[in-house]
């Protein structure tokens, strides 16, 4: 049972590679006790998408540290990965997103998987969510996602861009972007223009990428990629994204699929902002005192 982890993001609002800052008491990393996590869930195969020039480190630090207990492997997200007939925009260096991050895997992934970012910690239920609805009956052209209430996944330190869901009957029918939104006490408000703010309940369901996929997902990635590219190059060269929540919508709005909701209770961590890391060091210590996680995970 494979997990797919995103973990070449350029990192830019926190302003370095987040993905191997040690947030545990042993220097474990966010990655590391995501791995922990989705072992413990039954997952036994991790493919990590990252940049080929990051290879050496992720393999001397993540994978030698999860290549002990579970089989490791590598894919490459490349900006000129694109397909026949296009070109990278002169002067862009932002990656093209987390769908095209997932296309990266095409090759090694055959069969169905769980997708997560390598900077978000999702807590220990949502990898058991994710493996037993993978290794349950369901139709081949059904996904899944994990979903967050608003309130749990938002930061003091600033904006954050959530994936607002509409969910009918357990299944999602619909995912808006926003891409600035700020907590307001329990609840949150959004801005489209930075100037007029609309108010967002805490307990909305929102997307954090955290997704159970059949192959299928991957053939619908391949399809829909040039069609995205000629309609969204034009208008934003330098910064559009090809995001794997717009397609999971796409898909669901064409009649092509289903994307079951998992309900999850947990509390989001992340360091969007570098302020988020001591907060989230508290929090993973709060949670080795009450058991959760061993004292030392690199043990």
């Amino acid at each position: 049972m494979t997990l797919v982890i995103l973990a070449a993001g350029m990192g830019s609002r926190y302003g370095g590679m987040k993905q191997i800052d040690p947030i545990g008491p042993s220097g474990e990393f966010i990655i590391d006790y995501s791995c922990f996590d989705a072992a413990r869930a039954g997952f036994d195969r991790i493919v990590f998408v990252i940049k080929r020039e990051n290879l050496d480190v992720f393999r001397e630090t993540v994978g030698a540290r999860v290549g002990s207990y579970m089989k490791t492997e590598y894919a490459f997200q490349s900006l000129d990965d694109l397909p026949e007939g296009f070109s990278v925009p002169d002067g862009r260096q932002k990656p093209w997103g987390t769908a095209h991050a997932l296309l990266a895997a095409r090759e090694i992934v055959d069969d169905c998987f769980a997708v997560i970012n390598a900077d978000d910690f999702y807590g220990r239920t949502a990898y058991a969510a994710l493996y037993d609805y993978l290794t349950g009956e369901r139709p081949e052209n059904e996904h899944a996602m994990v979903a967050y209430q608003l309130k749990k996944t938002v930061t003091e330190s600033g904006s954050v861009a959530r994936g607002i869901c509409r969910v009918q009957d357990g299944f999602l029918t619909d995912v808006v972007e926003r891409t600035r939104i700020e907590k307001r006490g329990s609840d949150a408000a959004y801005t489209e223009d930075g100037e007029n703010w609309l108010p967002l309940s805490g307990e909305l369901p929102v997307s954090m990428n955290c997704w159970a996929f059949s192959h299928s997902m991957m053939d619908e990635l391949i399809k829909r990629f040039p069609a995205w590219l000629d309609e969204n190059v034009p208008k934003n060269p330098m910064k559009c994204e090809y995001f794997l929540p717009s397609v999971a919508n796409a898909l669901i709005k064409d009649g092509e699929g289903s994307v079951r909701v998992l309900n999850c209770h947990e509390t989001w961590y992340g360091v969007t902002y570098k302020e988020d890391l001591q907060s989230f060091k508290d929090a993973m210590k709060r949670m080795r005192t009450e058991g959760i996680y061993p004292e030392a995970l690199l043990d």
